[in-house]
């Protein structure tokens, strides 16, 4: 779950902040954002990983199950990895994507959709340095209750007559991020954080390209000649509108990229060798449909980043701090 660059809402380049005062908002509203969306990112990742609709319904049904079994907190599994790497993620994008725009556009800031999708897709390959070991820590984390539920369902029941057993989730033994690093890092090196690495690349190139020139061109149309940029409502749904969209096109490359990344596997779940083989086996087994998995969830957790995150900015939250130290 990665957060929104905003760079692009912004008046004529003299005027824009510094990329100090970028970093500050982007990186709280990474931490605001996180906070309030997480939950929906914990139920994606669920519903990606599960075969059939045997334990979760949807995500209303795997968030009322999780809060029941695993309490409020519960829905927060993974999010302390979330909220230490969303900063240096941002910082990441930020800077690349101004690198790549200033590289390309000259001064960066007029409309050229084809340079504007090449410094997207430049972000989007220079953001999965921190992307790939955040996500791949992250999924674990929150896919230990849908395991635990999981085992619990195939042990006491037949599958025609699974029921969800509360408690059975709350008394699993909960791996954290840092010993899931540390094993990941002793059993098989630096390559053991970034697996799935093609796939989140897969997934997030794409999204930079749909996102970037997207929210660029319709927060374009609000700007108005007076004050040089546009309102916070439109620049608001402008954020939103270009996430979701951005969110839905990608989500067969984020359920590719959940499977693939998910190191523990329920009884009877398969495992891939790769970004073909998930999708054969997926496309097979389970359908097309299923890897539009979560594409309600995606939009749903998209829409708010970007929306908080715009709110950050338009408030200059980064600049009011600088100030603080002038």
């Amino acid at each position: 779950m990665s957060t929104p660059d905003l760079s692009h809402s912004v008046p004529p380049f003299s005027s824009r902040p510094s990329v100090t005062a970028k970093l500050i908002n982007g990186g709280v509203a990474g931490l605001v954002g996180v906070t309030c969306v997480f939950p929906i990112d914990l139920a994606k990742t669920r519903l990606q990983n599960q075969h059939g609709k045997d334990i979760y319904k949807g995500m209303i049904d795997c968030l009322m199950k999780t809060a029941r079994a695993e309490g409020f907190l519960g829905m927060y599994r993974g999010a302390a990895v979330n909220l230490t790497l969303v900063t240096p993620e941002k910082a990441i994008k930020l800077a690349a994507n101004d690198f790549f725009r200033q590289l390309l556009m000259e001064d960066g800031m007029q409309r050229n959709l084809k340079m504007e999708m090449l410094a997207g897709c430049g972000a989007g390959i220079c953001q999965v340095v921190v992307t790939c070991p955040m996500e791949m820590l992250k999924i674990q984390l929150q896919d230990a209750g849908r395991l635990a539920v999981h085992h619990q369902g195939l042990a006491s029941a037949p599958s025609s007559s699974r029921s969800y057993t509360t408690g059975s989730a709350s008394a699993h033994k909960r791996p954290s991020a840092s010993l899931i690093a540390w094993e990941l890092l002793r059993t098989q090196g630096l390559a053991g954080l970034y697996k799935g690495l093609g796939a989140t690349v897969l997934r997030d190139i794409p999204f930079s390209i749909i996102y970037f020139p997207l929210f660029a061109n319709l927060n374009n149309l609000g700007v108005t000649e007076s004050t040089g940029k546009a309102s916070f409502a439109h620049s608001f749904m402008s954020g939103c509108a270009a996430g979701s969209v951005a969110a839905v096109a990608v989500t067969p490359l984020d359920v590719l990229k959940t499977r693939i990344q998910t190191l523990k596997k329920g009884l009877g779940e398969d495992s891939y060798s790769g970004i073909t083989d998930c999708a054969r086996k997926l496309w097979i087994q389970e359908g097309p449909s299923a890897l539009m998995k979560g594409a309600g969830c995606r939009a749903l957790v998209i829409a708010p980043l970007f929306g908080i995150a715009q709110g950050v900015y338009f408030i200059g939250i980064g600049e009011r701090i600088l100030k603080c130290f002038k």
